[in-house]
């Protein structure tokens, strides 16, 4: 804040003040009681120029010092035992001081409002519509009503819409502390309330705390503004849960064609989203070293590498440790949760055991407003990329020759192998495209949570939950079932906690289970009605 005070006033001033008056308004800041400290201040930022910018800016960082022989005043920097002066009025040195010369003037945080106010009201006139912007909001922040003439000059030449409604605001908000009539207060509080922001309620709850109709008016539309503050924190909260949704919906997708075709309880698949992640790692940290102008293109890169490398360790999973182990659940799920801890153990090796940067695509970073939502967009693509390898899932199984066999091995696989299909090596594939599609939800989770050897545990419960709450092999039911767990746990958070939230969801999903051992979806067909 400090350094946007020297910003705000150093603006393009053509004119330069006369030495002997800034000298002297700069003085007084030396000379006047804490009462009259913000008079004078003001007098300094009537000198137009980059040195009453610094003048102040130094009184803001306490960087101003009061000669105690001669009451002069300077800008002072402290090496060791002495202080090294420079002239306010000129920016010129002034020469070396023992500390004990000089007296440091102080204020209180009041008077540093005061500061960001007028320099808010110096910068309403910069050529920069940015600057203009930041100065109007500097200036509604404050509610300084020294600031109304110099917003409403401002008002009667701005063209850019943003930084008019932003001057709009910043009148509003002047208004409020000026002593203009009560019908243009209230026409000021209509125009605040109208906006529905958080930053709108600091300023009405200055004014209804009074009498009378502007009170009044201050009050209702405060009662206004938080009523559809609820609202926008609902949505708020559903959006998280859809983010959330999205997240369950990637890591689980494999892991239901996998579990629904095979039967197979794979404790490492959530190891195969860490090994997607990590393989997102190497990629970027190959275009950093090498060709950094391909940033931006690094997911792409890494989505084919990283389901590549997760499918192929998924393959050699199932012929080495799995097919030995068909029909007995029991040891298959000791022996993958055995692979899982090597496979966590193998990175911490190669890798090593603290977490790895990797980092977002400039069209993955920052964030957008809707309404009084904020919206990331690396959330935002990454709840698009879940839809579109559901939709690409969904294909591939309804579509195409494999996915026609896959389905036939899900219902009914003995009669699947009466008719001709290897089903052996439909499960090998399947077990592979599932691990593939867990390594491509690496890549999307690398971009909100933390790369390291424990990424996939955090995984691992949830995708099963989702699974055995959707349906058993059910794509749909694993789209709602994510979405819904998704927006239930968020939806609980504010009220129950995160941990309390998780705990009342799994009793919810029991419960459902004894009601409904198959799901939300359940397959039909002889082998799984059985």
């Amino acid at each position: 804040m400090r350094r946007l005070i020297v910003f705000l006033f150093a603006l393009l001033i053509a004119s330069t003040p006369a030495a002997a008056d800034l000298k002297e308004s700069v003085n007084a800041l030396g000379n006047v009681k804490l009462e009259g400290m913000e008079a004078a201040i003001k007098a300094v930022a009537a000198e137009p120029g980059p040195q009453s910018a610094a003048a102040l800016s130094a009184l803001a960082e306490g960087n101003l010092y009061v000669r105690k022989s001669d009451r002069q005043v300077f800008i002072a920097t402290a090496e060791g035992d002495v202080l090294k002066l420079t002239d306010p009025a000129t920016g010129e040195a002034a020469g070396e001081a023992p500390k004990s010369d000089l007296t440091k003037i102080k204020i209180n945080n009041g008077l540093r409002r005061v500061i960001r106010a007028a320099a808010g009201g110096s910068a309403l006139s910069s050529p920069d519509a940015v600057k203009r912007l930041e100065a109007a909001q500097a200036v509604f922040k404050s509610k300084d009503a020294v600031a109304l003439p110099a917003i409403e000059e401002a008002l009667a030449k701005e063209t850019d819409p943003k930084v008019k409604a932003a001057l709009e605001l910043a009148k509003a908000s002047a208004l409020l502390s000026s002593d203009r009539s009560d019908d243009e207060k209230r026409a000021a509080i209509a125009t605040l309330s109208a906006t529905g922001s958080r930053d709108v309620i600091a300023v009405l709850s200055s004014v209804a705390t009074g009498e009378g109709p502007v009170a009044l008016d201050a009050s209702a539309a405060i009662a206004n503004i938080e009523t559809s503050l609820a609202y926008w924190n609902a949505a708020q909260n559903v959006w998280y849960g859809i983010s959330l949704g999205s997240v369950l919906l990637l890591a689980a997708i494999g892991l239901a064609i996998t579990f629904g075709v095979m039967g197979v309880i794979n404790m490492a698949h959530g190891e195969m989203v860490m090994l997607g992640a990590y393989t997102t790692f190497v990629v970027q940290d190959i275009i950093r070293n090498s060709a950094p102008w391909l940033f931006d293109a690094s997911l792409f890169i890494a989505l084919p590498l990283a389901f590549l490398v997760a499918a192929v360790a998924g393959l050699i999973i199932e012929r080495i440790v799995i097919r030995p182990l068909y029909g007995r659940p029991l040891e298959t799920l000791l022996a993958t949760w055995g692979v899982s801890l090597i496979l966590q153990q193998t990175i911490r090796m190669i890798f090593g055991p603290t977490n790895r940067e990797v980092g977002n695509p400039s069209w993955a970073s920052g964030a957008f407003e809707l309404g009084q939502m904020s919206i990331t967009y690396n959330r935002m693509w990454l709840v698009l990329f879940s839809l579109a390898v559901f939709a690409a899932l969904y294909l591939l199984l309804n579509k195409t020759w494999f996915g026609l066999q896959l389905r036939a091995v899900t219902q009914n696989r003995r009669m699947a192998s009466a008719i001709g299909i290897r089903t052996p090596w439909v499960g090998a594939l399947t077990f592979a495209v599932g691990s593939g599609i867990a390594g491509i939800a690496g890549v999307g989770l690398s971009q909100i949570d933390n790369v390291s050897p424990d990424l996939g545990q955090s995984y691992s419960i949830d995708s099963f939950m989702v699974v055995v709450f959707g349906g058993v092999g059910n794509l749909w039911g694993t789209l709602v079932a994510a979405m819904t767990l998704g927006i239930v746990n968020k939806i609980l958070e504010p009220f129950a906690g995160a941990v309390l939230g998780k705990i009342l969801v799994l009793v919810f999903i029991i419960l459902f289970i004894q009601k409904r051992p198959r799901g939300l979806f359940a397959l039909k067909g002889r082998f799984v009605d059985a």
